[in-house]
């Protein structure tokens, strides 16, 4: 049962967005595209990244899913043995920015209804908020939150629960009024150690065993939110 919630923080891939529809394809390309024509490097890159090349999609332990794009580009670096990380970063940006999101649900009357109810909305990703702004902008719903982080905002990144707290404060909300609603371990040990109430969805990759230690609820995606707040 919700405890009284005046602001919902929402993760952005696999939550706002379905992960798989949305990254699946875009990993072979980049994959491809910053190995080049080694096919040693391809097949290096992809097992860095878990990320099946003939089946396209990632295993539910890939880096890609929680960890900062930062990180992201840290590892391609390693594993390439060229480039800066500020250049794989700056690649990995703008590849990311121009991708098509394949929304978990209308998220544009779904947000107003949210709002309707007098909840204070947020979006804290460890995508970088360049991109994130781009991919909320495409679907016409930037407008609809009033913050939004990435890793590299200046508040930290998941499982920190500095950009959670962040939240909190840029909208004078009490963290134990918040939930953190996320489809990763990151997003709901960061809503846990913000003094948040953490919801799973399962519309990412993390399965209910996983995400159930450090949730409230877990719910099959963000379409449940209204039953859960109303309960």
């Amino acid at each position: 049962m919700a405890t009284k919630v005046d602001g919902l923080l929402f993760d952005k891939d696999g939550t706002l967005f379905d992960f798989h529809a949305t990254w699946s394809v875009w990993a072979a390309r980049i994959i491809h595209d910053l190995a080049g024509a080694d096919k040693d490097k391809v097949v290096r890159l992809a097992a860095a990244l878990d990320y099946d090349l003939d089946r396209q999609e990632f295993a539910p332990t890939s880096v890609v899913i929680a960890e900062s794009s930062q990180t992201l580009a840290e590892l391609i670096v390693q594993v390439l043995g060229h480039s800066t990380v500020p250049e794989v970063e700056h690649f990995l940006m703008m590849s990311a920015s121009e991708v098509p999101q394949k929304q978990t649900l209308p998220l544009a009357p779904f947000l107003a209804e949210l709002a309707a109810r007098g909840l204070t909305l947020g979006v804290m990703t460890n995508d970088n908020e360049y991109s994130a702004r781009a991919h909320l902008k495409s679907v016409g719903v930037e407008g609809h939150f009033d913050f939004i982080a990435g890793f590299d905002s200046g508040h930290g990144a998941k499982p920190d629960p500095g950009p959670l707290l962040a939240f909190a404060r840029a909208t004078d909300l009490r963290p134990a009024r918040v939930a953190m609603v996320g489809d990763s371990t990151h997003d709901l040990i960061a809503g846990r150690a913000a003094g948040m109430q953490t919801i799973g969805v399962l519309t990412g990759l993390a399965t209910t065993e996983e995400l159930a230690p450090h949730a409230d609820a877990i719910l099959p995606d963000i379409s449940h939110l209204p039953a859960w707040l109303s309960e």
